[in-house]
């Protein structure tokens, strides 16, 4: 039986942020007090993404994430949109092998990732 989900994000997971940054290929994520734009400033676990002045800084107590890309001037929103995308794959492929399920990842034409999970406790 197919089963289709959609996930609200909230980045809550270090493991899951540093596994992303590993698939994209960043730098590991630092952790600690990050200033933003205009002395505004984030604790949490700082993201450097592709062409962006400022860090994403995502509070993994709280789920959220801390960011000026100043409309797009500053970093594309898509850079974002992947980090976000791949913070889920891994984050849904961790815990269903927590599960005891087999993970199949494939990438589709639009861009969109499709998990098929077989097997389970």
């Amino acid at each position: 039986m197919s089963h289709i989900v959609q996930i609200k994000t909230e980045v809550k997971d270090a493991a899951a942020v540093e596994a992303a940054c590993r698939r994209l290929g960043l730098e590991a994520p630092k952790s600690g007090h990050h200033v933003l734009f205009a002395g505004q400033s984030a604790d949490g676990l700082a993201v450097n993404l592709p062409g962006w002045q400022y860090p994403a800084v995502f509070n993994t107590e709280t789920g959220a994430a801390a960011y000026d890309n100043y409309n797009g001037a500053w970093g594309k929103q898509e850079e974002l949109d992947k980090f976000l995308q791949a913070y889920t794959v891994e984050k849904a492929i961790y815990e269903a092998q927590k599960g005891g399920y087999s993970v199949f990842e494939e990438m589709l034409p639009d861009g969109s990732i499709k998990l098929s999970l077989t097997g389970g406790f």
